[in-house]
């Protein structure tokens, strides 16, 4: 009995060893069987594939994705717009410290891969109105794309301007200044800075409200554009109110023989714009050294122009005033003051250099006006002043 026991086992044995052997070999010939359908799905697909794409195009297959990736070159000129285009509100939130370093930024190479029409930036250093607006709105009419306007004014002075004036939304973000100190180079500083976020602005005049143009656009457009010299007053004065007012402490950066004194309404390139807003060598020691008595709005620009680029200055004013009358600011002209006789001594002929050549033309802007000298400027100005 047990005989057959074993027996029974050992068959049994045999059998599991013998079906086992026969699963293993199976199996191969199943997995090659299923991969022989996968490689003969794959081969009707794609025969398929090629024959929509052939007749019907790839969008009938796979609908159309746009990368989220664009190529460099493309994506580059597809936002250049945003360098080329000046900003469309004025009034941004950028701190003094943001806005001089965003302004700094400058092309290495000259030449403009675009269309480009220079334009003369007007920057209007005000305390509140302009009350001669009617003269420069004739000034500017029919001139668009040739000029850009910055008002500077006393943060708590809200303009009125009508939507079809110049002026209107031209306004910058501006601090409270005062005359002789800091503050007023600052605001100067910020208008600069404002206007060369404007990569069309090649020229850029300093006004007050009481200043008024004495040549049409077209004079003095093609008087700046063409001038090899920027307008910016920068002497010598040996006397109490130049060299006197120097401070030795201005020393390694400032040596006494580099001061300068000159009046603060100029008209600069673009190269020296970017010098006063990126200056951080002779700022802080006029700040520091040049205080009342010393009135920094008069030597600053002057002097630290003339030690970075005084090959570059004209060493003269643009800006016509009349220090005749004696004190410590020129005359203000008003309404009894505007006659013929006035205006044919505002424009009579000087003598100046341009280009290195002598010109009868010394002056293209001219000041001090009270608002009631409007109307007679405004009568006189197309006889007198061309526009």
């Amino acid at each position: 009995m047990q005989s057959g026991v074993v027996q029974m086992m050992e068959e049994s044995k045999d059998h599991l060893v013998g079906g086992r052997t026969n699963q293993t070999r199976a199996f191969p010939r199943r997995l090659l069987q299923l991969l022989m359908l996968f490689l003969l799905l794959c081969f009707t697909f794609s025969v398929a594939s090629i024959y929509m794409i052939k007749y019907f195009g790839f969008h009938s297959i796979v609908p159309t994705v746009k990368p989220s990736l664009q190529p460099c070159i493309e994506e580059e000129w597809k936002n250049i717009e945003l360098w080329i285009n000046p900003p469309s509100n004025l009034l941004h939130t950028m701190n003094d410290k943001e806005l001089v370093w965003r302004a700094s930024m400058a092309p290495k190479i000259k030449k403009y891969p675009f269309k480009r029409d220079p334009k003369i930036a007007f920057m209007f250093l005000t305390k509140g109105p302009l009350p001669l607006a009617p003269i420069w709105e004739r000034f500017f009419k029919r001139h668009q794309g040739f000029y850009s306007i910055y008002i500077h004014s006393l943060p708590s002075f809200e303009a009125d301007f009508p939507a079809s004036s110049v002026f209107y939304k031209r306004q910058i973000p501006s601090q409270v200044t005062e005359w002789g100190k800091m503050s007023m180079c600052d605001a100067e500083r910020r208008l600069l800075a404002n206007a060369l976020l404007d990569i069309s602005n090649e020229w850029f005049v300093l006004l007050s409200e009481s200043c008024i143009p004495i040549y049409n656009f077209n004079v003095i457009y093609k008087y700046i554009s063409q001038s090899k010299h920027s307008f910016v007053g920068a002497f010598d004065d040996p006397g109490p109110f130049g060299r006197g007012r120097y401070d030795e402490n201005m020393l390694p950066e400032v040596n006494i023989s580099q001061w300068r004194k000159g009046s603060q309404w100029f008209e600069i390139s673009r190269k020296l714009a970017l010098y006063i807003v990126e200056d951080t060598k002779f700022y802080p020691k006029f700040a520091e050294f040049c205080r009342p008595a010393c009135y920094v709005d008069e030597h600053y620009f002057p002097t630290m122009l003339t030690i970075q680029a005084s090959n570059l200055l004209a060493n003269r004013s643009i800006t016509w005033v009349d220090w005749s009358r004696g004190g410590a600011h020129p005359a203000t002209f008003g309404i009894s003051d505007i006659t013929e006789e006035f205006m044919k001594r505002m424009l009579g002929e000087r003598s100046c250099m341009y280009n290195d050549r002598n010109t009868s033309v010394c002056y293209l802007f001219a000041r001090k006006f009270a608002p009631s000298a409007l109307e007679p400027l405004f009568l006189l100005a197309p006889k007198y002043l061309g526009f």
